[in-house]
Formats: structure tokens, C-alpha cells, sequence
């Protein structure tokens, strides 16, 4: 399990853990974290799961692809440098720790 801290956009912080394997999503979903819609269920095709990732930690979650990047680019609350679709991050033992912000829709 890695722990992951949500940071809504109110400033505070939800605390999830997570089972190696599921996405990023899939810990909010189940954790009911406000702000992640993720109305396609994870098939990369809405950007509703749009979080931003701790800088501290980009570099272990890794840039999106181009896919992932056009649809970042049309998301509503605009993109940012660390902007990833928390969908298509995997939860590894490396990412226990992870912290990323919902952005305000």
C-alpha cells in the first residue's frame, strides 16, 4: 500500500491509502475526493481527473504523453507544468508518499 495526500482546492488535505497497481483515480473514486470526476472511468478521454502533481515528485510520476497532453490542454481548469490525469498514474511502492493538488473546476 502507498499512502497518497489529496489537497483539495480549499487548502485542506485528504490522506488515501492505495494498493500497488490501481490509478491515482481509483484511490479518489474510492475515497470519495471531491473534484475528481472522472466521468469517462479512466479511459483517457475526459480530463475530469485532472490533479496537479507535487513538483517534489514529477519526476517519479513522469510527463504525460500526447494524448494525455491534448486533453490537458482543454481542461477547465487550465493546465499546469506538473498537470497529469490522475488516471493514468499507476500506483507503485515509489509513490507512496505522492502528493497532488485537486484544482478548483
Amino acid at each position: 500500500m502507498s499512502r497518497i495526500t489529496y489537497v483539495l482546492s480549499d487548502g485542506s488535505e485528504r490522506h488515501v491509502e492505495a494498493a500497488t497497481g490501481m490509478s491515482v483515480m481509483d484511490a479518489a473514486r474510492r475515497a470519495d475526493i471531491p473534484g475528481i470526476e472522472a466521468e469517462c472511468g479512466g479511459a483517457c478521454s475526459c480530463a475530469t481527473c485532472h490533479v496537479i502533481v507535487d513538483p517534489a515528485w514529477i519526476d517519479r510520476v513522469g510527463q504525460p504523453d500526447d494524448m494525455e497532453g491534448d486533453l490537458l490542454d482543454g481542461s477547465a481548469a487550465g493546465r499546469s507544468p506538473t498537470s497529469r490525469l490522475s488516471c493514468q498514474i499507476q500506483v507503485t511502492p515509489e509513490l507512496d508518499g505522492l502528493v497532488v493538488t485537486v484544482p478548483p473546476q
